[in-house]
């Protein structure tokens, strides 16, 4: 499991990879608020893709439960 910022926004995301054979599951947990979220891409796509994917995906569920999608 990784920690990083959220979109430089300076709040605390934690991303953890699991791998399953050919499948990686990514999540992220935006830590101050507990809204998770997770994609499921290939093994052997490089990490910083899929850990891009996952960060707009919190990105865009964030804003939409702000009323801003």
């Amino acid at each position: 499991m990784a920690g990083g910022k959220a979109g430089g926004t300076g709040e605390e995301v934690l991303i953890e990879f699991v791998i399953h054979g050919n499948v990686a599951r990514v999540t992220a947990i935006h830590v101050a608020s507990g809204t998770e979220v997770a994609i499921v891409g290939p093994a052997h796509a490089p990490r910083v893709t899929l850990e891009a994917a996952v960060s707009r995906k919190l990105a865009y569920v964030m804003g939409k439960e702000k009323g801003t999608s």
